[in-house]
């Protein structure tokens, strides 16, 4: 039996690294969350805030949010019924649980998808992530909110949350 010559051997090490460089790309790495794709959801959501990715919560959280508009975080986010039906889709069909599980699951380990927080920066995997960050930085007149990610995320509109 013959052993594979040098070349060989060297073709199918970078093969291997290529796959694995080329799963961690597509992935978009261990801080990258679809962004919202509809336009109708991206230009309601966003109009006041970014149009976070459907798949940083669960299916319920997104239900219990779009279930009571009247008072989203303190404002009044009401849209007419068949536009709130055409976002809850939207966003339950893309949640953490559901359609984008490849990329919620590094969100959501350890917290219970029927008892998740409304807001991701209550998420423990959020918490940790931001710990080490200043009270100081929060009240920046740049940033003034923990959900304002574009503020220290600049790619956050395009699903990169890397610092």
């Amino acid at each position: 039996m013959k052993f594979p010559t040098r070349p060989l051997l060297l073709t199918l090490t970078v093969v291997a690294f290529s796959v694995l460089l080329l799963n961690r790309v597509q992935a978009g790495g261990s801080h990258y969350f679809p962004p919202v794709a509809d336009p109708v959801v991206k230009e309601e959501c966003g109009s006041c805030h970014l149009a976070f990715a459907p798949s940083m919560l669960p299916a319920s959280s997104w239900q219990r949010m779009m279930a009571n508009l009247k008072d989203h975080f303190g404002d009044d986010a009401t849209v007419d019924d068949a536009l709130k039906a055409k976002i809850t889709d939207y966003l339950v069909k893309n949640a953490a649980d559901t359609g984008g599980q490849r990329y919620g699951d590094k969100l959501l380990r350890g917290v219970s998808p029927s008892n998740a927080p409304l807001r991701i920066t209550e998420l423990p995997k959020w918490l940790r992530e931001h710990r080490k960050v200043p009270d100081w930085e929060w009240r920046h007149k740049d940033v003034r909110t923990r959900a304002n990610c574009v503020a220290c995320h600049g790619e956050a509109e395009r699903g990169y949350y890397e610092d």
